[in-house]
């Protein structure tokens, strides 16, 4: 089943990809915008060169590498839902797939509606295909009444969802998570950058108005990165839990037409 290959791809995804971001992030700190030739006379303590951005982001401190960490962990986590998600929705159209397995139904051919969930593949069309399994196998059954064999086909449904929502919804909490820690972060980067550049404008005696611009400059790069990697967040998580949405209002509505053809075709 697809959903299977997608939970064993990604099983410990997340355990591995935060702290292997998390050394990333800190590396190209330090060794590529950190680099010497980014800077005034060579030298890191200095002001970057005029227009060296790399430089730049250099200068916004300590907590500019934990900031890079939490962008790259925003688009990897958003590639890894959408490949996910992708895989889940299966073969084409999802309306037009649940409309054919309706066509089957209505026939009723029940063996046509599994055959059409065996080609769409996907989360749902395996709930679908086990509640038609379901549906098929107590149809001759004689020791149930029609309520029991309901219940039966409706228990099938809500199981088999059950397994397969997890595996959509897994690591959309990690997007949820950062969409308020990379604002805080990026906060708290400003705020120790501000202290570094005051502290810095009250030891040197006379009011530098530069020194101060520039420390505030660098302070507020802090900002740009959480901000901007929240946004992200944001965006893509409202986006994914649009489509697992989508797909579960389809999961319900084709199990809702599975239970109504099994009652009127089961007098």
């Amino acid at each position: 089943m697809a959903s299977s290959k997608i939970k064993t791809v990604f099983t410990g995804f997340a355990g591995i990809v935060i702290p292997v971001l998390l050394a990333v992030g800190f590396l190209l700190f330090f060794f590529v915008m950190g680099n010497p030739n980014n800077f005034q006379g060579n030298n890191p303590a200095n002001l970057p060169k005029p227009g060296n951005y790399l430089g730049i982001i250099y200068k916004g401190g300590i907590i500019v590498p934990f900031l890079m960490a939490i962008l790259m962990m925003v688009i990897t986590f958003s590639i890894e839902r959408w490949i996910t998600i992708t895989k889940a929705k299966g073969k084409g159209s999802i309306t037009a797939f649940v409309v054919r397995v309706y066509q089957k139904l209505a026939a009723p051919d029940i063996n046509s509606a599994i055959d059409e969930c065996d080609k769409q593949r996907g989360s749902v069309a395996n709930v679908i295909r086990a509640g038609l399994l379901k549906y098929k196998q107590v149809t001759g059954v004689r020791d149930m009444n029609k309520d029991q064999k309901i219940v039966a086909i409706k228990q099938e449904i809500e199981e088999a969802t059950s397994l397969e929502l997890p595996i959509l919804e897994q690591n959309l909490v990690i997007l949820a998570t950062i969409a308020p820690l990379a604002t805080l972060v990026g906060l708290l980067g400003t705020v120790l950058g501000m202290i570094k550049a005051f502290a810095a404008l009250a030891t040197a005696g006379a009011p530098d108005a530069i020194a101060l611009a520039t420390g505030i400059s660098e302070a507020l790069i802090n900002t740009a990165f959480g901000i901007g990697s929240s946004a992200l967040a944001i965006i893509f998580y409202n986006y994914f839990t649009t489509k697992i949405d989508k797909m579960t209002y389809s999961i319900d509505e084709a199990g809702v037409a599975i239970v109504q053809n099994f009652a009127s075709h089961n007098e």
